[in-house]
């Protein structure tokens, strides 16, 4: 099945951290009880607050997205219907090296229970790595995507990370930055493809930062071949600071074929951390969050597809 596809701007705030939002934010390791649960959703509810600012500041509603999870997004989600935005729901299992739904048969039940505008997956998937394990995944993504086209009620949004495999590393004598840029774009263009070829056709692929323009067409090139014209890529800010991350947006903006970008920590974590310190108030951790979250906008419009038309 060719997929339905997506190619209006987007820009996405995505708080769908749940494993390493408990443990590095939070500090909790195992089980949560309800009033630890409470806190993350709480916490989420600040993210979530800053996006409707940034909305109500200025950012385009048709253009904007939230990506949250049921764990603890639930109320989040059934708000963020009722108002009419663009939103995404994760649908793996938080944390694994493997990709698994995370309600297991149950997952399509929670799909439609939402009606997200996107369903999410995050896949660890390297072309090159344990032959088995990469047939798995594609086998569970591929009943997804069919599920997806067939329900026809969400859009398939696959963030596809590429990590490193040892043999890999040592090509690049160890060094993570120089597998970034030499090896991974190739690598990533072979995951797609693998991932088309196992039947498994999102509509817009998350896509680590790349830092040549050219890595940027091949991988638009990749999502959009044998008649996937209406397939698109936004990309990743993994985390990064602020100036690499800019550099990221800058470069994919000015490629058609990428719609947009999905920033989360570096939109949010250190305002929210600041804020459970005591050293902002809730207002002012909203505030910055949802200023660093209209500057990234306001560049990727400002640089997007420049000189170049789709």
């Amino acid at each position: 099945m060719t997929p339905r596809g997506f190619s209006q701007p987007l820009y996405v705030l995505p708080f769908d951290h749940r494993g390493s939002f408990q443990s590095k934010m939070f500090g909790w390791e195992g089980a949560l009880s309800d009033s630890q649960t409470a806190q993350i959703a709480a916490a989420k509810q600040v993210i979530y607050d800053s996006f409707q600012k940034a909305v109500a500041d200025g950012v385009a509603k048709e253009k904007a997205a939230i990506l949250v999870d049921e764990q603890f997004g639930t109320a989040i989600l059934r708000d963020a219907a009722k108002q009419g935005f663009h939103f995404a729901m994760a649908a793996e299992k938080s944390g694994q090296e493997e990709f698994d739904f995370e309600y297991g048969e149950d997952f399509a039940k929670h799909i439609e229970s939402f009606a997200p505008t996107f369903c999410k997956v995050l896949v660890r998937y390297n072309p090159e790595g344990y032959p088995e394990l990469n047939r798995v995944q594609g086998a569970r993504l591929k009943r997804l995507s069919d599920y997806l086209q067939k329900a026809n009620h969400s859009l398939f949004m696959f963030e596809l990370l590429v990590p490193a495999e040892r043999q890999q590393l040592e090509k690049v004598g160890g060094d993570q930055k120089a597998y970034d840029a030499q090896l991974r774009p190739g690598l990533m263009v072979q995951a797609i493809e693998q991932l088309q070829a196992a039947g498994v056709e999102p509509d817009v692929w998350k896509i680590e930062g790349l830092d040549r323009r050219e890595d940027c067409e091949k991988m638009v090139a990749t999502v959009r071949r044998d008649g996937r014209k209406n397939v698109s890529c936004i990309i990743l800010g993994r985390g990064e600071d602020d100036k690499k991350v800019s550099e990221w947006l800058a470069t994919a903006a000015s490629v058609p074929g990428f719609i947009g970008f999905a920033v989360g920590r570096t939109d949010f974590w250190d305002p929210l951390v600041n804020w459970r310190a005591g050293k902002i108030a809730r207002d002012e951790a909203v505030a910055q969050i949802a200023g660093r979250y209209r500057e990234f906008v306001d560049l990727f419009e400002s640089t997007k597809n420049v000189g170049k038309p789709e």
